[in-house]
């Protein structure tokens, strides 16, 4: 992707902020990453959770890994309390594909090292980092002021060809290494691949301001662009024995211009304990929601 354009001292904070959360600079410093677990000394189902920060929801209470950014609220927990389920949540702000299988910071194992044979169910949201979204939409930031009725980050991404359909093209066989990385560590595993939910207006009219610094005419551009992601998601789950989970339709309504209450993603100036164009705790309960009607359908 090109050097990003230099932006105003508000602007960039507010990258900033999306950025890290979503980008490997997430990470705090120096620290150990130990998995959540949750036990009982009779079997239950052996659930292991993977992914990144819209799994691991920065900020969201309870947060109980500072090093990842993990909330006791977020999705993989709420759905291992509705199954009473034992939980090893390794899920981690920051991570791509790479970190399942290498670590990702000190302290922080490959997040693969938490299956075995005895796991039951595994979910895993990856590939947003992997396309470099928070990079994206940090640059749409900066390019909004100079076009703000404009399509500046489409024009900038789309020059010659689209740099981010390519990323998510590109992503594809990662997270199909990644499953088939799952299913050889944990054999006997049900295997679920969450989406991510709805950012955008799904209409394509947006909310610029001061807590939404993207230009009128990007957000159907970054809509079709998140679509495109989810779809490569499913269409890898498929193909490599995974189910996959929607999260972006049941979400529809609740994207980052709507309202405190009604906004289940935060804006880049989040209102609600969350991290910048993340879930917050009503964005993660339905992500667990979905994640739960998936797992009561026969796979």
């Amino acid at each position: 992707m090109r050097k990003l354009l230099p932006a105003s001292r508000a602007v960039r904070a507010l990258t900033v902020g999306a950025a890290l959360l979503s980008a490997g600079a997430v990470l705090a410093p120096a620290g150990t990453a130990a998995a959540s677990t949750v036990s009982s000394t009779r079997h239950r189902v052996d659930l292991v959770a993977l992914g990144d920060s819209y799994a691991s929801a920065p900020y969201v209470p309870t947060q109980v890994d500072p090093t990842c950014l993990r909330s006791s609220q977020n999705y993989p927990s709420l759905v291992a309390q509705s199954r009473s389920a034992a939980l090893t949540d390794v899920t981690c702000s920051g991570a791509t594909t790479a970190d399942m299988t290498a670590s990702q910071a000190e302290g922080v194992a490959p997040q693969l090292d938490a299956l075995g044979r005895s796991t039951d169910l595994v979910t895993v949201t990856i590939g947003g980092n992997d396309i470099g979204f928070s990079t994206v939409l940090g640059t749409c930031a900066q390019l909004a002021s100079g076009d703000p009725a404009g399509t500046p980050c489409r024009t900038h991404f789309t020059d010659g060809s689209d740099q981010v359909s390519e990323a998510v093209a590109a992503t594809g066989p990662k997270v199909a290494r990644v499953l088939r990385g799952i299913h050889q560590r944990a054999p006997h595993a049900r295997v679920v691949v969450v989406g991510y939910p709805d950012l955008f207006p799904e209409d394509g009219v947006g909310c610029t301001g001061k807590t939404v610094p993207l230009a009128a005419g990007d957000f159907s551009w970054l809509r079709d662009r998140e679509k495109e992601l989810n779809s490569m998601l499913a269409r890898q789950a498929r193909r490599n024995g995974a189910q996959y989970v929607d999260t972006y339709t049941p979400t529809i309504g609740h994207d980052l211009c709507k309202p405190t209450g009604v906004r289940w993603i935060e804006t880049f100036a989040p209102e609600t304990p969350a991290g910048p164009l993340h879930p917050n705790a009503s964005g993660e309960s339905a992500m667990a929601t979905a994640a739960e009607g998936a797992l009561a359908r026969r796979h």
